[in-house]
């Protein structure tokens, strides 16, 4: 009997060569960007910062307003979690919102909320957007309000939004 030497079979290759379809570069130099040197790298002198011009910067809110909106996002808050009764919201919230209110304190929350942060945005010479954020437990849920002021010289929340 006579063998041969046996040559392996060629195996099919599984992937292909990719072909390379961008243009050859044309008219650019070798070194296109040259890299920066070390001393563009690390200025000797720090810059000065400077507050960016404010072009059209709105007025502040009034502090009262501030003062105001604090206290009754505090109160709110308190006769929701159950610790005020309802009426202790009378002189600061319109009539509407009162019976608003009072159907969500029929819900019952577990854990006591506690205000973080209270932020005012001026919406003309007698009113003031309310924006602020409070927790309750891990969570952090937000409030937004609007406070005018009325005919005899007192703040009241006319619009509340609760998140």
């Amino acid at each position: 009997m006579t063998t041969s030497p046996s040559t392996p079979a060629e195996r099919p290759s599984f992937t292909s060569p990719v072909v390379d379809y961008e243009p050859a570069p044309t008219g650019l130099p070798a070194t296109a960007c040259p890299p920066p040197s070390p001393a563009a790298l690390h200025r000797r002198t720090p810059r000065m910062l400077r507050p960016a011009p404010c072009p059209d910067a709105e007025p502040a809110a009034p502090r009262a307003a501030a003062v105001f909106a604090d206290v009754a996002l505090r109160r709110l808050l308190e006769v929701l979690d159950r610790r005020r009764p309802l009426v202790h919201l009378k002189p600061l919230l319109a009539p509407p919102l009162l019976d608003a209110v009072g159907t969500l304190c029929r819900v019952r929350y577990g854990n006591p909320a506690k205000l973080r942060r209270v932020r005012l945005r001026s919406a003309g010479p007698s009113a003031a957007e309310v924006s602020a954020t409070y927790t309750r437990g891990d969570r952090v849920r937000a409030i937004a309000a609007r406070v005018e002021l009325t005919g005899d010289g007192r703040w009241q929340v006319v619009a509340l939004q609760i998140g």
